[in-house]
């Protein structure tokens, strides 16, 4: 079931997330619902408090190569167990933050360990976009968002053309 995608600001965005207990059934659904969710945006990342669920949990897929399998990925409580000293910097987009990129910097290499939804633990060094992705929705679990690596103008200027938006979504449904 594909879910609405909150649009910042939504104080829900900027609160850490508690950690997924166990995989149950439930769990299992909404990792498939964000999988749904985050390919019918279409993004390469999703948060679960993205959709309002303020829970440790996260899809990714940065398969970019259109003759490549897919690689649909469901992380549960993913951690960062290691990163590099080298940086890399992307051009970040957000589906909370639609249609506003800026660059951002982290680290080039990351080591994440996470619980998979047969409630298998895993680790896995991630680089490129893997890498960027997952530091990037790691920090939505944390509360914390792509803009606030940028400058106080930068930021304010976004998050009024976001307010704009949304005055605009809620005319056209009212």
């Amino acid at each position: 079931m594909i879910r609405p995608i909150l649009i910042h600001p939504d104080p829900r965005l900027k609160k850490p997330c508690a950690p997924v207990d166990q995989i149950t059934d439930e769990i299992r659904e909404l990792g498939r619902d964000m999988l749904e969710t985050m390919y019918h945006a279409p993004g390469v990342g999703l948060a679960g408090p993205q959709i309002g669920v303020m829970l440790r949990i996260i899809t990714m897929d940065c398969t970019k190569d259109p003759e490549a399998e897919p690689r649909p990925m469901v992380l549960v409580n993913p951690e960062i167990v290691w990163k590099s000293d080298d940086l890399s910097t992307y051009e970040e987009g957000c589906l909370s933050i639609p249609d506003q990129y800026a660059e951002v910097q982290r680290p080039a290499v990351v080591r994440v360990r996470w619980t998979d939804l047969d409630g298998a633990v895993q680790e896995e060094e991630m680089t490129g976009l893997w890498a960027t992705c997952v530091q990037h929705e790691i920090d939505h679990l944390d509360g914390k968002l792509f803009i606030d690596y940028l400058g106080p103008l930068k930021r304010q200027m976004i998050t009024r053309k976001m307010e704009k938006l949304k005055r605009e979504i809620a005319r056209e449904k009212a």
